[in-house]
């Protein structure tokens, strides 16, 4: 291997749980709302299996389609300019972001064992980059002091200027890939998300490393996705 990508949520910083609560929150406000307005009753946002099966590691938008969708829901699309309150996807995405926003200014916590691991790595000449489906990613590096550890940066902002879809598809980390100079058969990926390592699998990596710091359970699913092996830390 000469090169490796990381994934930002859940393998680099405990950003994961803050995205997981936004998103919960999001989703209880919005499904107790229409269940006053049409008295339908609707099951709730549950972070144990909605979280990782419909939104954990791709972009926003895709993320509420897809929830909405297991909830016989449908909304408008909207537009980027739509307000926090509005009911279309757009709105509801800009809620969470802001949602996620306050979260993250109280505090951005690391793995340190990442950190140390990455740090060995980058001494001993392998080639670092960083992932993320997230708008908010540089934002974050920032706020943790670690951006200057990784030589590429692939977000969701980068991702929507070279209108490259998101995970399952691989094109995020094929562009990593492709910014650092290397071929995906020489380098490594590491992910805490199924569709994360799915999406590694289907790009041709050398190695798909699952990062699984939740319950025992998700090691079988990441494997079952498709990584090679699965770490509980490094």
């Amino acid at each position: 291997m000469r090169a490796l990508i990381f994934d930002m949520d859940g393998v680099v910083t405990q950003t994961a749980t803050l995205h997981a609560q936004a998103w919960k929150k999001l989703f209880d406000d919005f499904l107790q709302n229409r269940r006053e307005k049409t008295g339908k009753s609707t099951a709730p946002f549950r972070i144990e299996t909605d979280y990782p099966q419909y939104i954990d590691g791709i972009p926003r938008l895709d993320g509420i389609r897809n929830f909405l969708k297991t909830r016989g829901i449908s909304l408008p699309e909207g537009s980027p300019e739509d307000s926090p309150e509005t009911e279309t996807v757009w709105g509801l995405g800009n809620r969470k972001n802001q949602y996620f926003q306050e979260l993250i200014k109280q505090k951005v916590e690391v793995f340190s064992d990442t950190l140390t691991w990455i740090k060995q790595k980058r001494a001993a000449g392998y080639q670092i980059a960083i992932i993320s489906a997230s708008k908010n990613c540089q934002t974050i590096l920032q706020a943790a002091g670690i951006e200057d550890l990784f030589r590429v940066r692939v977000d969701g902002i980068v991702a929507e200027e070279l209108h490259l879809p998101g995970k399952p598809a691989p094109d995020v980390f094929l562009e990593a890939a492709r910014q650092l100079g290397v071929m995906p058969e020489e380098t490594a990926v590491f992910e805490d998300a199924r569709l994360g390592v799915k999406a590694a699998r289907a790009g041709g990596f050398g190695l798909v490393v699952g990062v699984n710091r939740k319950q025992e359970a998700e090691t079988e699913a990441l494997l079952r996705n498709g990584a090679d092996l699965v770490l509980t830390g490094f």
